[in-house]
């Protein structure tokens, strides 16, 4: 009996050992979250160039300040996604990441908007930490005071706005009205007894972010295949933006003469300006 459940263990050994065998192979590279790995083939996307002009070529010129509100509707894929996922970022997580990176240069906005005193990433993050001392109460007996420090880091979700200062000018050579947008500024907006108060933090040169702008990609509402940049939404002007100043003598903002709606009036005056001029060239 022994001699036979030897041999029926031996011959299921030998039968287990002709079957084929099924060891699972690891792939080491990742899986595409998507049709592409890249995006949509982004990584090594170039800017469009502009235009030649000739400084002979310009014969009207106009500088135009405006400023992008990402609480409107148009302008949401400026602010999502706030955390980054399948290949977007939003617009101040791609200029904060190319200034970490030195791809970017931020200058100060304290005196001038000007391109004049670079800043280094470390100081960007540094003036947005605040140390506050406060004395709180407490809500038990004996209700006595103790001193506390409220420490309060960056935090990109409360930038809410973006300033752009932009050209706006003829050339005679193409017989068009043309503009280039010369800085982006972002601005963080603070909370003060109920008041909501903006706070620019600095200016970048928006023809050096260009390239960085170019390879990164932004949420396009309308058709998930058609790959949008941040370079291709500031060049087709897909956004809404309110004018806060244009060039004059006195070298004043619209805030600093008009209010409320009266601010408003002020603002479409000279975007119909703008238009005016251009209507008013082919006239006849």
């Amino acid at each position: 009996m022994k001699r036979i459940s030897i041999i029926l263990i031996l011959l299921f050994v030998l039968i287990g050992a002709q079957k084929p065998s099924t060891a699972q192979v690891y792939n080491n590279e990742p899986p595409v979250d998507g049709l592409f790995a890249d995006g949509g083939g982004f990584t090594n996307t170039k800017p469009v160039a502009y235009p030649p002009l000739r400084k002979a070529d310009v014969m009207w010129e106009k500088r135009i300040w405006r400023v992008i509100d990402m609480r409107q509707k148009i302008n949401q894929p400026f602010y999502y996604p706030i955390e980054p996922h399948n290949h977007w970022r939003n617009l101040i997580t791609v200029i904060m990441d190319a200034l970490k990176e030195g791809t970017i240069t931020a200058y100060d906005i304290s005196t001038t908007d000007e391109f004049l005193v670079p800043l280094t990433y470390q100081e960007v993050i540094n003036r947005q930490v605040d140390t506050m001392h406060k004395t709180f109460k407490r809500p038990y007996p004996p209700y006595d005071e103790f001193d506390s420090v409220i420490f309060t880091q960056f935090d990109p979700s409360k930038i809410l706005r973006f300033r752009i200062k932009e050209d706006w000018y003829f050339d005679k050579q193409r017989s068009q009205l043309m503009v280039r947008i010369i800085g982006l500024c972002p601005v963080m907006m603070k909370e003060i007894n109920g008041e909501e108060f903006p706070e620019p933090l600095f200016w970048v040169y928006f023809p050096e972010a260009r390239p960085v702008f170019a390879k990164s990609l932004v949420y396009n509402r309308h058709n998930d295949a058609m790959r949008l940049s941040y370079d291709d939404v500031f060049w087709k002007r897909m956004f809404g933006s309110l004018i806060y100043k244009e060039s004059n003598v006195y070298d004043r903002r619209i805030s600093e003469y008009a209010s409320g709606l009266e601010a408003l009036y002020e603002a479409e005056r000279v975007k119909n300006d703008l238009m005016r001029f251009e209507h008013e060239l082919w006239e006849f």
